[in-house]
């Protein structure tokens, strides 16, 4: 099991390309690439192979207070399994650190083979249900015929997100995580290797539906996405404020149910902003269209910046 996020790494990782039916199954140990051989922490409270001296045990039941038996054992108990829980605690901590050191390296890699082939690629992160397979095909299909335009879908189980993104004409590479609750640098890599985004494309990358993980995990994106429905409450940012800290933008989602809902905008994008004073907000509707035109005069600034700082480079 993942000490970052308890993803479990019993189940394999599948990166299919609906367009070519190629379907490369990994193990997890080449999914997650963490470098180690997963000798995880183990359950101490109940390993007595390892070796060390009980001596400093004999000061609790050797001294000269009156003390009911089975208190003075409990108190050795209790002492012991501090013990335990701090080293077991160190090496977490151990393993967290080193875990996300390797992502960060290999998104680091992976910025630097998008940004030199000009393609901007977007990490797409909300809850399950929020709309971001919707705002996706819109995209596509509007967008097909002034860019490039390339998906890496990320889902625990089945294709059929990247078959949607197929439907409207643009490339789609699909990656289950089995158990795993967010994608991570490698699968990315991957996932290009399956997908070949051209050169200057728009790159979009669906994550696994969890506000929490994929806040940890640099894919080596230019910019991570939030999208929020109006159906979920206003307070998400404040609920989840890893994430929107980490995002550069906010969409508001299916703002054409309003009129049937109780939902403060003002009050989200406050608490948006209090999380994140950076963080630009646009309110769409995937569905009806409306507001949409913002988040594309938004992507084709962003295409423009990413050529014009990779031009600067040269």
């Amino acid at each position: 099991m993942c000490v970052t996020c308890g993803c479990s790494d019993t189940e394999e990782i599948r990166v299919t390309n609906p367009a070519t039916g190629e379907k490369i199954i990994l193990s997890h140990a080449e999914a997650h690439a963490h470098g180690h051989s997963h000798d995880h922490v183990p359950d101490l409270a109940h390993d007595h192979h390892h070796n060390h001296s009980h001596e400093h045990h004999e000061p609790l039941h050797n001294h000269h207070h009156h003390v009911h038996p089975e208190h003075s054992h409990n108190t050795a108990t209790s002492s012991a399994r501090s013990a335990i829980t701090a080293t077991a605690h160190g090496r977490t901590l151990e393993l967290e650190q080193e875990i996300l050191g390797k992502n960060q390296l290999l998104a680091e890699r992976n910025r630097g083979w998008l940004a030199g082939r000009g393609i901007l690629a977007l990490n797409l992160v909300s809850s399950p249900g929020s709309g971001k397979t919707t705002l996706l095909e819109r995209t596509a299909r509007e967008l097909k015929d002034e860019f490039e335009i390339g998906v890496i879908e990320g889902d625990q189980e089945t294709i059929n997100d990247a078959e949607r993104i197929r439907a409207t004409g643009c490339k789609a590479v699909q990656i289950n995580t089995g158990t795993g609750c967010h994608l991570e640098a490698d699968m990315l890599a991957r996932g290009l290797d399956s997908l070949q985004p051209g050169l200057n494309s728009l790159l979009f990358i669906e994550n696994v539906g969890n506000l929490v993980c994929p806040a940890l995990f640099d894919l080596g994106e230019r910019a991570k996405v939030a999208i929020l429905s109006v159906t979920e409450g206003e307070d998400k940012p404040l609920k989840y404020p890893h994430m929107f800290r980490a995002s550069q933008l906010m969409i508001l989602n299916k703002i054409d149910l309003l009129p049937y809902l109780q939902f403060n905008v003002e009050q989200c994008i406050a608490y948006a902003h209090e999380v994140n004073p950076k963080i630009q907000i646009l309110q769409v509707s995937a569905m009806t269209g409306a507001g949409i035109s913002g988040w594309y005069d938004w992507l084709r600034q962003e295409q423009k910046n990413g050529l014009l700082a990779t031009a600067m480079k040269l």
